[in-house]
């Protein structure tokens, strides 16, 4: 493929992005329609139930006969809330298609490419393959392996402690730092906690931000709150229960818990119960239940042992840590509890981004393949 084919495509990748807030639970897509080397017509993936990508290009009114449409993920093929994307460019007149990676979703997986090529059109995949899984992570990580992509955030004084010995933690970071978390959040499906930040903090865990703060046209929503509440202590009064949005209270399942629900379901909260892993709640059947809502993104915003559960149990994808220039002592708390014994057992971890963000640094972490 040529350059302009790959420069067409990165503007596509950079459309998509505009989605990254508000698409979910669809993947968020660019597309890009030139004829004779000029862009004509382009568009981007609106929130659920408005247009997709490709069809937000055509309606921009342009003649788009004999064209080639860049797209960062195979066009659908099936009538959802909206028409098939594949049908809609060959109805246009649509002469090749360029597609930087497939469709996981069963109801389209090849199927799109394939109608295309049954239609005479040409079409080309691969291109920025890489670049366009990681726009569509979390989309793709919930078809492939049935768990929404998660992300671990913490905030931490440079000896790594997240808390004083008291619990007393605000603030560890700056409002630069903190501003940037709130992007976080308007990029995740939802927001998952402990009960004991739960109790501690009070916490209301939503978006703080506007769409004109993170550059998009359509508003953004507010992620699902998520508690981790083994013995349901939550109270009805939470912070959390006064705000917008929805809040899901995942419990262990028990008579006990049963005959407490009541309460916080009055309160406006969903509760869902789950199995055990040992004495606590199977994180996994908790990423299982949230992926069957349609959750491509999860923020994990806990205390150590539940950020170190999501970490010991092999469920972290990345980790965003916000490293303040301050010492809190040896007695503060750290950033984890992981069973780690020896230097062997060490969990290696890759460096994806450092920059400084206000007084702070913010890195972002994978962990090795081997994870």
């Amino acid at each position: 493929m040529s350059s302009v084919d790959r420069q067409m495509m990165s503007r596509a990748l950079q459309l998509a992005a505009k989605g990254r807030f508000t698409s979910s639970p669809n993947p968020s897509v660019g597309c890009v329609i030139a004829i004779a080397d000029q862009v004509v017509a382009e568009g981007y993936t609106r929130p659920a139930g408005g247009n997709h990508a490709e069809i937000e290009a055509l309606q921009a009114g342009a003649d788009v006969t004999g064209g080639t449409a860049y797209v960062s993920l195979e066009p659908c093929s099936h009538q959802g809330k909206t028409g098939p994307c594949a049908d809609a460019l060959i109805a246009a007149g649509i002469s090749r298609v360029v597609i930087a990676c497939e469709d996981p979703n069963p109801e389209v997986a090849g199927a799109g490419i394939e109608k295309l090529k049954q239609a005479g059109v040409e079409v080309q995949v691969g291109l920025l393959d890489d670049q366009a899984r990681e726009s569509n992570k979390g989309f793709i990580k919930r078809y492939e392996q049935g768990t929404p992509w998660v992300t671990v955030k913490m905030a931490a004084s440079l000896d790594g402690r997240t808390a004083m010995a008291s619990g007393q933690s605000q603030w560890i970071t700056t409002p630069a730092s903190r501003a940037d978390v709130q992007r976080l959040r308007a990029a995740s499906c939802a927001i998952i906690t402990g009960i004991g930040t739960q109790l501690m903090d009070d916490p209301s865990l939503t978006v703080r931000i506007t769409n004109t703060d993170v550059g998009v046209e359509d508003q953004l929503r507010q992620p699902l709150r998520v508690v981790v509440d083994g013995q349901l202590q939550m109270s009805p009064q939470a912070r959390l229960l006064q705000q917008p949005g929805d809040t899901l209270i995942a419990t262990l399942d028990g008579a006990e818990q049963r005959d407490k629900a009541s309460a916080l379901i009055a309160a406006g909260a969903e509760v869902v119960f789950l199995s055990a892993l040992g004495q606590h709640i199977d994180l996994q059947a908790l990423l299982l239940t949230l992926a069957e809502r349609g959750c491509n993104q999860v923020l994990v915003e806990a205390g150590a042992g539940l950020a170190g559960g999501f970490i010991a149990e092999g469920l972290l994808d990345e980790l965003v840590c916000y490293w303040a220039p301050k010492l809190f002592g040896h007695t503060a708390r750290p950033m984890f509890d992981l069973p780690i014994e020896t230097i062997d057992a060490h969990l290696a971890l890759s460096v994806e981004d450092i920059r400084q963000i206000g007084e702070d640094i913010r890195v972002t972490l994978r962990p090795d393949k081997d994870y």
